[in-house]
């Protein structure tokens, strides 16, 4: 805050040195005034500068409240404005904006088909850490919560679990403990409160939000711990490739174009063409079906007890659309990973992971976009490609994944 005990100091200075001028109307006392009143003026100015820069060397730390100064200088513009119905009529009210958006959100999950006979294995069941549930790790997540994030629909605030950490880090560690063994999540841990949040395109258009989910806070420490637990998993047995770089450690969007362009600019040097392919699915983390991904968990050798606990967090899931406090009816949630949540985008690395099994192309992915990328020097390349997207063609089949057609686009680099 930049109101701070220097200005003031120099805001009551100002004010009285206008009192005594207004008293005596003298050339002294209007001399003193101004210069109160500059003074007053230089010391608000320092104080917000450096209260921008405070904000500014805490942004990575403290991102809402960059966001949040950075917003409150902008013009003054509805979350999400007027939308258009199917039949075209346009919604004004917070609550008809609410309901349209959640029936649109709910209308791209997906209906889980079931496990056919190709997709049979013998889980290997490999071991996990078995202390990675401890009051001291409990402890440490809720040290840890950050009190800027917004409360899920149990209203439980953030700051709430971090103040109170050490009074309440050992009955947590109970229901934590409880739920993992049992493989029953809290019902509260199961619904969520989606902020649509606007991507691009016409504002008026519900397809052009991106829906991300508030979910319970102490739900997601428990997701933190489970998370760490499946990631010292995925290091260990070296479960996901190489290639993918989306939510990976000491991996980020810059290796993932970094790694992928050298490969381009080597081709290139040496002469030789290169055809790049992106491919994008559509609603990817909102149409994983979840027995498919059960299945996958198994498969990679996760242990019943935490594959049980997913299952049991994915079922009989149920979100609402919430638009300026205003809320929309609840309505189940039969596919996807919550965007928004702890494990989300892990899980959806797993899902996603043996996509480039069989793939002769260069392959570079992060999250749900890939880039393939092949040196073209004749015809049998090119043929190698197809049956590249082909592969690719099946496998979505398969795991009812969608490619987005109108988001899939060629580049060529290097000579014609």
């Amino acid at each position: 805050m930049w109101l701070s005990r220097k200005v003031t100091k120099e805001m009551k200075n100002k004010k009285k040195a206008f009192k005594a001028f207004k008293s005596d109307k003298s050339e002294a006392s209007y001399k003193a005034y101004r210069a109160a009143n500059k003074a007053c003026k230089n010391a608000i100015r320092w104080a917000k500068l450096e209260n921008e820069k405070e904000i500014a060397k805490e942004s990575k730390i403290n991102p809402k409240r960059f966001f949040r100064y950075i917003n409150s200088k902008k013009p003054k513009s509805e979350n999400v404005g007027s939308l258009k119905s199917e039949s075209g009529l346009l919604l004004t009210e917070d609550q008809d904006k609410a309901e349209i958006l959640n029936d649109y959100f709910s209308s791209v999950f997906i209906k889980g088909k079931p496990i056919t006979g190709d997709m049979q294995f013998i889980n290997k069941n490999l071991l996990i850490q078995s202390d990675w549930l401890t009051q001291d790790k409990v402890l440490q997540k809720l040290n840890n919560v950050n009190v800027n994030k917004a409360p899920g629909p149990d209203g439980i605030h953030p700051r709430v679990l971090r103040e109170l950490c050490v009074e309440i880090c050992k009955p947590l560690f109970l229901i934590f403990q409880d739920s993992f063994l049992s493989g029953i999540v809290p019902e509260d841990w199961r619904k969520a409160d989606v902020v649509p949040i606007f991507k691009k395109g016409l504002k008026f258009v519900p397809g052009n939000y991106r829906p991300v989910s508030l979910t319970s806070v102490a739900g997601k420490v428990f997701e933190g711990l489970l998370r760490d637990n499946i990631q010292e998993f995925i290091g260990r047995y070296n479960v996901i490739g190489k290639n993918q770089h989306g939510f990976m450690k000491h991996r980020s969007c810059q290796t993932n174009l970094i790694t992928f362009y050298e490969e381009v600019s080597r081709s290139i040097d040496q002469g030789v063409a290169v055809d790049v392919i992106y491919l994008d699915f559509a609603k990817a983390f909102d149409t994983v079906p979840h027995k498919r991904l059960l299945f996958k968990l198994r498969k990679i050798g996760l242990d019943e007890n935490t594959c049980s606990w997913i299952e049991n967090w994915l079922k009989d899931r149920v979100q609402r659309v919430v638009i300026n406090g205003t809320f929309s009816r609840w309505t189940p949630v039969v596919s996807g990973v919550p965007q928004g949540s702890v494990i989300g985008p892990i899980l959806f690395n797993l899902f996603i992971n043996d996509l480039e099994i069989g793939i002769e192309s260069h392959v570079s992915v992060f999250a749900d976009d890939t880039k393939l990328g092949k040196v073209i020097q004749c015809e049998q390349d090119v043929t190698s490609l197809q049956r590249d997207l082909d592969r690719l063609g099946d496998w979505a089949l398969k795991w009812q994944m969608k490619f987005n057609v109108d988001k899939c686009k060629v580049m060529h680099f290097g000579v014609k």
